[in-house]
């Protein structure tokens, strides 16, 4: 019997999305949607790389993300701040753990989001398990990611590190205006005209 070959991607397809991610360069908007993982943040770092080298002009980051993999969200938070354009970057849908982490790689003023995004900080969580030994190894370092994560977050709202570990110890949402009251972010933007003068 034979078996059917795959359909390859049609032509229309390809030629699309070469046009979008053309049109998102020229732009200067990047896209983090969906889990953070080591996949998503070397794609998301070679890009910012690359429009950096391109000009000093500002580079627009839409983030909407449940969060995943913290080191990967760490890589973006890093590079973020390493290349010399400014970056703003510009909450939607939801930031959550590990994205709230990269959004928080740049200043106050450059923190911004739409009306109807929601945020979430925690402390990081572990799926412990093999030997006891392997499992405090683990526990040890989810305290240290811990008190990383909440040493980012106290220094980048201005919060006491106390309120934010505490803060921390359950899952914490935040409306678009809760997160601004919290110092998560700036300003509530509407329209990408706004982020001019940032």
């Amino acid at each position: 019997m034979e078996h059917p070959t795959p359909a390859a991607p049609s032509a229309a397809t390809e030629p699309r999305t070469s046009y979008l991610e053309e049109k998102a360069f020229k732009a200067r908007t990047l896209l983090i949607f969906g889990t953070v993982t080591d996949v998503l943040a070397a794609d998301v770092t070679r890009r910012l790389i690359a429009l950096d080298a391109e000009s000093a002009d500002p580079i627009d980051v839409l983030v909407s993300s449940p969060g995943g993999h913290l080191e990967s969200g760490d890589a973006i938070h890093d590079i973020v701040r390493f290349i010399a354009a400014p970056v703003n970057m510009i909450g939607t849908g939801w930031v959550g753990s590990a994205a709230t982490h990269l959004y928080l790689s740049v200043p106050r003023e450059r923190r911004y989001c739409l009306p109807n995004t929601r945020f979430l900080i925690h402390q990081p969580s572990g799926g412990a398990g093999g030997p006891a030994s392997d499992i405090a190894i683990q526990a040890r370092e989810i305290v240290k990611a811990r008190e990383r994560i909440a040493g980012t977050i106290a220094r980048e709202t201005g919060k006491p590190l106390e309120v934010v570990l505490e803060d921390i110890g359950r899952d914490r949402w935040l409306s678009a205006e809760e997160a601004v009251d919290y110092g998560l972010v700036s300003r509530i933007i509407e329209r990408k005209t706004e982020l001019r003068g940032g």
